[in-house]
């Protein structure tokens, strides 16, 4: 190890910091060293970022157009010319599923992008309002808590036009629930606490104390929920497309790719398992990456 990057290794692993900044990287970079101790965390880590990675470059990386029929070539084994063989129009599988990844990960993006702010505001204005507020949002919440996940995402989408849209917006209503509850339990326990108090001493408005001081408390914990429930999300998301209520054909969608390709099972197992392989390997990637952020994010398992 060379002398720059030892003095740079104690810089950030210093006892007494000479500043915020290093303070602040120094709590990252320690952050770091206990989630590389988890080997498991690590990989569900590198599976992730290889398959964000593999959808992102799926038009350099693919072989054929996704949606170009060959039917002469229908149902062909994995060879040199389709890695993955083909599905029963003659489609190169490979290419459908790193175009698939596109979809089905960037479904799981789009609702993590909308339920997890909207789980945390809910939870924090709760928490920290109390009274009729809080009862209020809390009886919202626990109506849809009282329905499956995937039960009521598909009475959304049978109440609107199948489609990805429409399947990101209904696993997004049925997604914030759980978040809402985790950040309300979370601002409960620090609402009273001194530095509270000492910023709404200083005439702070609620609206800025929640966002400014009580939701940063919040995310790690809300971090390690939506790292863990991503898979849920891509179980349901995979689901709806299995059903004919997600992505519609010919759009490249795990779930879709499962459900036309089901009846080949027996003969050509490799239609619909690969696809399922891939589901399969997102969600316990997403499952290990939970685990070691909750090790090292979560005051609870320290």
């Amino acid at each position: 190890m060379s002398e720059a990057t030892l003095s740079r290794r104690e810089w950030l692993l210093s006892d007494t910091p000479t500043s915020r900044a290093q303070a602040k990287w120094g709590r990252r970079y320690q952050t770091w060293l206990a989630f590389r101790r988890n080997g498991l965390a690590v990989a569900g880590l590198f599976i992730v970022l290889a398959m964000l990675v593999l959808a992102i470059l799926a038009p350099v990386l693919a072989t054929h157009d996704p949606g170009v029929q060959v039917l002469a070539d229908r149902l062909q084994p994995p060879s040199a010319a389709h890695w993955l063989g083909t599905d029963e129009l003659g489609r190169d599988t490979y290419s459908r599923l790193l175009y698939g990844g596109r979809v089905t990960l960037g479904m799981v993006v789009a609702v993590v992008i909308l339920v997890a702010p909207l789980g945390l505001i809910v939870g924090c204005v709760a928490g920290y309002a109390g009274g009729i507020v809080d009862k209020l949002l809390m009886r919202v919440t626990d109506v849809f808590l009282a329905f499956p996940r995937l039960i009521l995402a598909l009475a959304f989408v049978a109440a609107m036009k199948p489609g990805v849209e429409s399947a990101v917006v209904a696993i997004a209503l049925t997604a914030w629930p759980p978040y809402a509850r985790l950040a309300r339990a979370e601002t409960l326990t620090i609402r009273n606490a001194d530095y509270i108090a000492a910023v709404r001493m200083t005439g702070a408005s609620p609206w800025r104390v929640i966002l400014r001081h009580v939701a940063p408390m919040c995310l790690p914990s809300l971090t390690v929920r939506v790292t863990l429930d991503m898979s849920s999300i891509i179980l349901t998301a995979a689901g709806l497309g299995f059903l004919g209520l997600g992505a519609q054909p010919p759009i490249p969608e795990w779930g879709t790719m499962i459900a036309t390709a089901r009846r080949f099972i027996l003969e050509q197992w490799w239609v619909p398992v690969i696809p399922g392989i891939a589901i399969f390997l997102a969600s316990l990637a997403f499952n290990l990456l939970g685990d070691g952020l909750r090790d090292v994010l979560d005051p609870k398992q320290r």
